[in-house]
């Protein structure tokens, strides 16, 4: 499976820290915020990965990253988002990269403290589809909310007022090779962007989307609270972990 991490974006609502530098250039306690998702697609297996980034720092993560030595790569891949097309279009970049092959798809500024080794698995043995990862929070509102029907999603809303259920979806999706068929078929949102919301609310429509739940903390960084938030809990996690682990 190879993997696509999504870090392009404007980071506005972080300005003025974003003005001068990528959203996901920030520093997480002791690490930059893009090496996190990395992190988390090396630890589940994952190691033929594509960087999407934009705006007009992009090239500090080259500088930053170079081919991926620092996390055992031989070589990191990197594509060019121009404008604010949303997720979904920053996904499409990835079409000749993914090759037809299953992906595992991560946003930037998702950081968890479990693993994603048991979902990626998963996800091979299935014979295709998707697959999303869910964590119950309690101010659902703010994220993508399954509506969960026992062993099915029926569906998808994007921050609902009245949630149906707690778990919302977290930024690390894994499709197979017609999620850019899909993407293809969107219409911009109210928002002007093409939505990740409905490329899975495709897959749910045609039965072929799973799930997991993620184990652990999992925190999006994308806005100055969650950004203390996600520095918070990596440092939390390094002072209870073991010696010498």
């Amino acid at each position: 499976m190879k993997g696509i991490v999504l870090a392009g974006g404007t980071g506005s609502r972080l300005f003025p820290l974003t003005k001068i530098t990528n959203k996901h250039l920030l520093p997480i306690f002791d690490k930059p915020m893009i090496f996190y998702p990395i992190e988390t697609l090396v630890a589940a297996g994952i190691r033929d990965i594509l960087l999407v980034t934009g705006g007009r720092n992009s090239g500090d993560f080259l500088r930053l990253l170079a081919n991926g030595k620092e996390f055992g790569l031989k070589h990191l891949n990197y594509t060019y988002q121009e404008g604010e097309g949303g997720i979904a279009d920053a996904l499409a970049l990835a079409e000749h990269f993914a090759d037809g092959e299953k992906i595992c798809v991560i946003l930037g500024d998702n950081i968890i403290e479990g693993s994603i080794g048991a979902a990626v698995e998963e996800f091979e043995e299935q014979e295709h589809g998707a697959r999303i990862l869910l964590k119950e929070v309690h101010d659902a509102e703010r994220f993508g909310v399954a509506d969960l029907r026992g062993d099915r999603i029926a569906g998808i809303e994007e921050k609902p007022r009245n949630p149906k259920s707690n778990y919302a979806v977290t930024g690390i999706y894994m499709y197979d090779g017609t999620v850019f068929d899909k993407v293809k078929r969107l219409a911009p949102s109210g928002r002007g962007e093409l939505e990740i919301t409905d490329v899975n609310n495709a897959y749910i429509a045609e039965g072929t989307m799973t799930f997991s739940f993620l184990d652990g903390w999992w925190t999006d960084a994308g806005t100055f609270e969650s950004l203390l938030r996600a520095a918070n809990l990596v440092a939390h996690s390094r002072r209870s972990r073991p010696a010498g682990a």
